[in-house]
C-alpha cells in the first residue's frame, strides 16, 4: 500500500486530533487492519475554520487566472497518482482497482472549473434613470464539503474545484469508511500551490460532520450521502446560521425498457448500472419496468450479463466486482434480499457469500409497495416489473420519493423524448444508463434526492453570492 499520512490536514500541515481520537479502517475483502485514522473533534474543527477564514480573503483577491494555474497543476498531480488512489479505495471499500480512473476523471473536473473560474461575470443595467446598476458575484468565504465513501475522489472534486475556483476556502470531511485516498491526495495540495487554509482535509464520522454543519462561521455546505443525513444537515443549518446548503442524496432509479429496445444492449447497460461498485451507487438502476412482450427474454439476457461479473480480490486485475464496503453495508444488503425472498421471486442470484460478497440478484413479482421496491438498498439487487401501457410505466416510475436518475430504452426517438420529459428525475439516460453523466451538464436530484446542482456551465453559481449595487450618477 502507498504510504499514507492519516493525521488531519489543517493549514497545509499534518496534526493528530487534539483529543487523540482515532478510528479503525478494515479491509472488507479479508478483514485485515489497514490503518488508524485521526478523528477530528471540536478543537480541530475550530482550528480548520480559523485557518480557512484567515486565508480566504487573500485567495479571493488573486486573479482568476492565477487560481486557475494552481488548479490545473493540482489536476496534473491527480492524473499522475490515479493508480495509487484506486489501490487505496480498493483496500478500504472494495472497489476494483483495475479500470478505476476516478483520479483522471476528477482531474478533468478541476480543469473544467479552472476554466469557469476565469469567466465569472456580473451584469449591468441602465433601466433606472440617473443610475448605473450592477450585480457582482462574490465567494461565500468559508465552505465545507462532506464526502461519501463510495466515490471519495470524484466527490471531492465536485465540491473542492468549484469552491476554490469561485474564491472560497473549503474544509473537506472524508467518510470514516473510506478516508485514505483523500488522505493520500492531501500531500499534493501545497505542492500544487494552494496556500495554507484554502483546502483542508478532516477525517471523522457523524460527530465531525455535525460540528461542521452547526458551525456558526461556515457559510456554505455541500453534502453527498444518505437522505437521512441530508435532512439532519438541513436541520443543523436552520438551527445555526442558516448556511447555504447543497444536497445530493439517495436514489431508487427506474428504467423503462420498451418492446422495440435492443434487448442485449439494454440488459448489458442495466447489469453494469446495478453491478458497478457492487451496486453502491446513488444513481444505480434498481427498478426496471420491462414491456410484457419482452419481459422473459430481457430477464434471461440480464441474468446472462450479470453472470459476467467476477468476484475476487479488488486489487487483482481479473476482479470486476468487489465486496460490499464493510460488514454493516453487507448486513443491509442481506436484509433487503430477505425482504425480497418474502415478497417476490428470485430470478437470478440471491445468495450471499463469505467476506461481504453478494451475487448480483434479480427479483420479479415484487409488489410496488414492498420495501425492496421503495427503499434504497445500495447493493447489487434489482427488481423487474412488467408493463403494457406507457402512461402506467411512467406513473410507476414516478411513484417514488426519490428522483435522482432514470433511463429509457427504445428506438422510437419521439417516445424517448416524450418519456424522458415526464420522468421526475434530475438526469435521464436515453438508450444508456447510470453511471453515465457529463461534467458540462448539471447533476442533482428532484424530490428527496436532493436540492441544488453540481457541475455544468452554471456549476460555480452555488458557490457564489450575488450582490446588487445601485450607483447614482448626476447628470444622466
Amino acid at each position: 500500500m502507498s504510504k499514507v499520512e492519516t493525521r488531519l490536514y489543517i493549514n497545509n500541515e499534518y496534526a493528530a486530533a487534539k483529543a487523540g481520537e482515532t478510528f479503525l479502517i478494515i479491509n472488507p475483502f479479508d478483514g485485515s487492519h489497514v490503518a488508524d485514522v485521526s478523528s477530528a473533534g471540536e478543537t480541530d474543527v475550530d482550528a480548520a475554520v480559523k485557518a480557512a477564514e484567515e486565508a480566504q480573503p487573500r485567495w479571493a483577491a488573486l486573479a482568476g487566472t492565477e487560481r486557475a494555474k494552481i488548479m490545473r497543476c493540482f489536476a496534473e498531480l491527480l492524473r499522475k497518482h490515479t493508480p495509487q488512489l484506486a489501490q487505496l479505495d480498493a483496500q478500504v471499500m472494495g472497489r476494483p482497482a483495475h479500470g478505476n480512473t476516478e483520479g483522471t476523471g476528477s482531474a478533468a473536473i478541476f480543469d473544467y472549473y479552472a476554466g469557469l473560474g476565469e469567466h465569472v461575470h456580473g451584469t449591468s443595467s441602465l433601466l433606472t434613470p440617473g443610475f448605473i446598476n450592477l450585480s457582482v458575484k462574490q465567494p461565500f468565504g468559508v465552505t465545507v464539503g462532506i464526502i461519501p465513501w463510495n466515490f471519495p475522489v470524484s466527490s471531492f472534486a465536485f465540491k473542492a474545484a468549484p469552491a476554490v475556483a469561485a474564491g472560497n476556502s473549503i474544509i473537506i470531511k472524508t467518510s470514516e469508511k473510506a478516508p485514505l485516498s483523500l488522505a493520500y491526495l492531501s500531500q499534493y495540495i501545497a505542492q500544487a500551490g494552494f496556500p495554507p487554509g484554502i483546502i483542508q482535509i478532516l477525517h471523522g464520522g457523524g460527530k465531525t460532520g455535525q460540528l461542521l454543519s452547526e458551525h456558526m462561521r461556515v457559510r456554505k455546505l455541500s453534502f453527498t450521502g444518505s437522505t437521512q443525513t441530508g435532512r439532519a444537515i438541513l436541520i443543523a443549518s436552520a438551527k445555526s446560521n442558516m448556511k447555504n446548503v447543497t444536497l445530493e442524496l439517495g436514489g431508487k432509479s427506474p428504467t423503462i425498457v420498451f418492446e422495440d429496445a435492443d434487448i442485449d444492449k439494454a440488459a448489458s447497460s442495466c447489469a453494469f448500472s446495478i453491478g458497478f461498485n457492487s451496486g453502491q451507487v446513488c444513481i444505480a438502476s434498481s427498478r426496471l419496468y420491462v414491456h410484457d412482450s419482452i419481459h422473459d427474454s430481457f430477464v434471461e439476457a440480464l441474468a446472462k450479463a450479470m453472470g459476467q461479473f467476477q468476484h475476487g480480490n479488488p486489487l487483482e486485475a481479473g476482479t470486476t466486482m468487489g465486496p460490499q464496503a464493510d460488514q454493516a453495508q453487507a448486513a443491509i444488503v442481506s436484509k433487503y434480499i430477505g425482504i425480497g425472498k418474502e415478497d417476490g421471486v428470485i430470478a437470478y442470484g440471491g445468495q450471499d457469500t463469505k467476506n461481504n460478497f453478494f451475487q448480483p440478484t434479480i427479483f420479479t413479482d415484487v409488489p410496488h409497495g414492498s420495501r425492496l421496491n421503495r427503499e434504497e438498498v445500495f447493493g447489487p439487487v434489482v427488481v423487474i416489473h412488467r408493463f403494457n401501457d406507457e402512461n402506467e410505466a411512467i406513473r410507476l416510475c414516478n411513484d417514488s420519493e426519490y428522483g435522482l436518475y432514470a433511463a429509457v430504452f427504445t428506438q422510437n426517438v419521439d417516445r424517448a423524448l416524450r418519456v424522458a420529459k415526464r420522468l421526475e428525475s434530475g438526469s435521464v439516460g436515453v438508450n444508456c444508463n447510470s453511471p453515465v453523466t457529463a461534467n458540462d451538464l448539471p447533476f442533482g436530484g428532484w424530490k428527496m434526492s436532493g436540492m441544488g446542482r453540481e457541475n455544468g456551465p452554471n456549476g460555480l453559481a452555488p458557490w457564489l453570492e450575488d450582490k446588487s449595487m445601485y450607483v447614482k450618477v448626476d447628470g444622466m
